[in-house]
């Protein structure tokens, strides 16, 4: 409910604000939230969520949301988000970003947030690249089923 009643808000605002200008939501964060936000016209974010939950180890993915400090990941060897090739994935193991925040080395917490802000990256990237191509809505909606955002 809560969710429905920010899109009609959203909605109902972008109609007063001039359609050649950009249009910017603030304190807007989830993945889910942001795509329906663009879909109802929206350009530009700013949100703590990516950093914030990126410090108590809640890592968002291509695949979806993981807490990286659950156990299941003490020996995982595989890149933190296999879709992505941003730093953080590509140099460093999901077990080994565990470590680093469960021992409270500052480089963990540098890493998650460095994570989380490249997905966002790559989110609003692949969003933009699906309204050029005419494909967000089908892509919208299979992302959004497939990661359970």
């Amino acid at each position: 409910e809560e969710r429905e009643i920010m899109n009609e808000m959203v909605e109902y605002t972008t109609d007063f604000m001039p359609q050649d200008k950009p249009r910017y939501l603030m304190g807007v964060g989830t993945p889910r939230n942001i795509l329906e936000s663009i879909e109802r016209g929206i350009d530009m974010f700013d949100c703590v969520m990516p950093t914030r939950n990126a410090r108590n180890g809640q890592l968002f993915t291509t695949e979806g949301k993981i807490n990286i400090r659950n156990a299941k990941f003490e020996k995982d060897d595989t890149p933190i988000d296999r879709g992505l090739a941003d730093y953080a994935s590509s140099q460093f193991s999901r077990g080994y970003l565990r470590h680093l925040l469960r021992c409270g080395e500052i480089f963990g917490l540098q890493l998650a947030s460095i994570h989380n802000i490249n997905f966002y990256l790559w989110l609003t990237k692949t969003a933009r690249q699906k309204i050029i191509s005419g494909d967000f809505a089908t892509w919208k909606s299979e992302f959004l089923a497939r990661t359970g955002y």
